[in-house]
């Protein structure tokens, strides 16, 4: 006869799971992807390090965990903020503000997500996360191109440019750990120029 989970020992694996999943967020942001094993995630979990393995295969499995669930918060975030109802200026900047602004908020942990080296599988991950960026500006640059906002232009690469400019500027500061209080202000302006806006 095939085992059965109860329903308190499925209870108790997902909150193992989840604990080795927070420990795994927490070393992240203090050591970053080189500094983060599977024994200082267990350490940190207060669980065997056997126990880890028995959720996640290993080091590359945990973190691509980690980058789908954050990432994908931020993806929201981003697509809430740069949502229908504005002007296609107003969502470009909301995309830069939102993501840069959050960022900074855990910046080793920002730094590590999106550009500390890492294996094969992280860097398909951040493939995924890059063009659901592109898409939010793609969205925006486009709806301004309709409206006259904007002047017309190559969508597809203004959106790759900017989620490339975004990425490049914030690695200097997150890799610092500093928080420079123009960087954004500075980008959005860049940005906004870069596709062609100018103040009316």
């Amino acid at each position: 006869m095939a085992y059965r989970r109860t329903p308190a020992v499925a209870a108790r694996l997902a909150a193992q799971r989840d604990a080795i999943f927070r420990a795994a967020v927490a070393v992240l942001s203090e050591s970053g992807y080189q500094g983060l094993t599977i024994a200082a995630v267990a350490k940190r979990a207060g669980v065997a390090t056997g126990s880890v393995y028995s959720h996640f295969s290993g080091k590359s499995d945990l973190v691509v965990a980690v980058f789908r669930e954050i990432v994908g918060g931020e993806v929201e975030a981003v697509n809430a903020a740069a949502g229908p109802g504005k002007r296609a200026t107003e969502r470009i900047a909301a995309v830069i503000e939102t993501f840069a602004r959050r960022a900074m908020r855990n910046p080793k942990l920002a730094y590590t997500l999106l550009a500390e080296p890492v294996d094969a599988a992280v860097d398909v991950e951040r493939l995924i996360f890059r063009r659901a960026f592109a898409d939010a500006f793609a969205a925006a640059v486009a709806d301004g191109v309709t409206d006259g906002e904007l002047e017309p232009q190559n969508v597809p690469l203004a959106a790759a440019s900017l989620v490339g400019a975004t990425a490049e500027v914030l690695t200097g500061p997150l890799a610092s750990g500093g928080d420079d209080p123009t960087v954004v202000d500075d980008l959005v302006r860049f940005a906004l120029t870069a596709v062609g806006f100018t103040k009316r």
